[in-house]
């Protein structure tokens, strides 16, 4: 008997789904295990596998196309079967037949920060062609970007990188255009008689970061608390560790293991707005912020107050490369009681993060920068860090957020109290 498949729910944030790729055309044979479709979330890709045996009678959600979840994905049944007494009666929403999905390691469709927008400039300010960054010989690129560029007939000597270090990704490939650019920069661009722009498709991820971030931005009261830290003794410190233990423990990790022993000690920081209660939480989840090729996605760290440096070192290694290989599963990303976001590594000093919901507040991690600071009477060279902590003023008052960010400052000022107890 024909059975309808319908569009799953795969995440708590997820309202619809986009058929990235179907694997299986009308008239295929199914088996249990199949990959039959690439459904793309607001998380990411992923492989749908049937459950069922039988022949692909019908497709109700056309490659590239988004639907709501529960809307008729496919029918799978016998050959030659009529389904379309079936088909009118599937109006309804019903829960989701039971699926197997598993995480693609190809393309990460990617939680918060909104990337930049990417546009082609007016003829006049076309670039000059440039030589493609290449590593060991070899063209940068992501495995999705080399297949498209295979299937394409594309030569991705011949592309122009816009990811991390000149890294190809999927809009490169799509955004390509023969003769514009040349490896080395031998060519020149195709020549431009009047202004054109280019338009993409919103992915699932993205329209999640726009809806979280505006109702967070305009439903919670911001206000923003910047505080300088001395970071001389993290320094010496964290040099120590890794020579005697081989470690490579970062200063992400001393900054994770602060927040947690500071939220451990002010609780109504470690907690969320439920709209008619205010909820908090006994237990520490720090969100790590993990840039993927199209956004953020924001990993747990659970139970970090309890975690020893290595520990937490490990857990954000982890969490960073199942995010680029697209292996992070819901369970992954689900749970946090508190965000931190550090653009330290890209040479910010300062700014200011959207608090990303439920939590009550999110903290903003800069460079540590060398600069002359006067200790005992004398300017002399010192190594500052600043770090801004965004509130919801619903929650938490200023002189609950500066006693937060007054006891971690003085957490990473003298480490070895941050790590009397078993914290390496």
């Amino acid at each position: 008997m024909a059975e309808i498949i319908r569009m799953p729910k795969m995440s708590d944030t997820m309202t619809e789904g986009v058929v990235a790729k179907w694997h299986k055309k009308i008239g295929d044979a199914i088996k249990p295990g199949d990959v039959v479709a690439e459904i793309e979330t607001d998380k990411a890709t992923m492989e749908f596998e049937s459950y069922q045996e039988g022949t692909l009678l019908y497709i109700g959600i056309e490659e590239g196309k988004g639907a709501p979840v529960d809307a008729v994905l496919a029918v799978i049944g016998k050959p030659g079967e009529d389904y379309s007494a079936l088909l009118s009666q599937a109006t309804a929403p019903v829960a989701s037949a039971p699926v197997v999905f598993a995480p693609k390691p190809t393309e990460v469709k990617p939680s918060l920060a909104p990337t930049p927008i990417v546009s082609i400039p007016a003829p006049e300010q076309v670039p000059a062609p440039v030589a493609l960054p290449v590593s060991d010989g070899r063209t940068k690129a992501s495995p999705l970007a080399r297949r498209l560029a295979t299937e394409r007939g594309i030569d991705l000597r011949q592309v122009m990188g816009s990811g991390d270090h000149g890294r190809i990704v999927k809009r490169d490939i799509d955004w390509f255009k023969p003769g514009q650019y040349v490896a080395g920069g031998l060519g020149q661009p195709a020549g431009l008689s009047k202004e054109s722009y280019e338009e993409s498709p919103i992915s699932q991820m993205r329209k999640t970061i726009a809806r979280r971030l505006s109702e967070s931005m305009f439903t919670a009261p911001h206000f923003y608390l910047t505080i300088s830290i001395d970071m001389d003794a993290v320094i010496a410190a964290r040099e120590s560790i890794n020579a005697v233990t081989g470690s490579k423990v970062s200063f992400n990790d001393f900054v994770i293991k602060a927040a947690a022993a500071a939220l451990r000690q002010h609780p109504k920081v470690n907690s969320s707005w439920l709209g008619e209660k205010i909820r908090t939480n006994h237990h520490i989840n720090i969100g790590v912020a993990v840039a993927v090729d199209e956004g953020l996605l924001v990993p747990v760290v659970r139970f970090a107050d309890t975690k020893t440096l290595r520990q937490i070192n490990a857990d954000v290694k982890s969490y960073a490369s199942k995010a680029k290989e697209k292996k992070l599963q819901p369970s992954d990303w689900e749970g946090n009681t508190f965000t931190i976001s550090n653009l330290g590594m890209y040479g910010i000093e300062e700014f200011t993060a959207i608090i990303n919901p439920p939590d009550a507040c999110i903290l903003a991690v800069g460079g540590i920068l060398q600069k002359p600071v006067v200790k005992n009477g004398q300017v002399v060279p010192g190594n500052e860090m600043k770090v801004t902590l965004s509130c919801d003023h619903r929650v938490v008052d200023g002189a609950t957020g500066s006693e937060f960010l007054r006891t971690f400052k003085g957490l990473l000022e003298h480490p070895v109290v941050l790590l009397g107890e078993a914290s390496i």
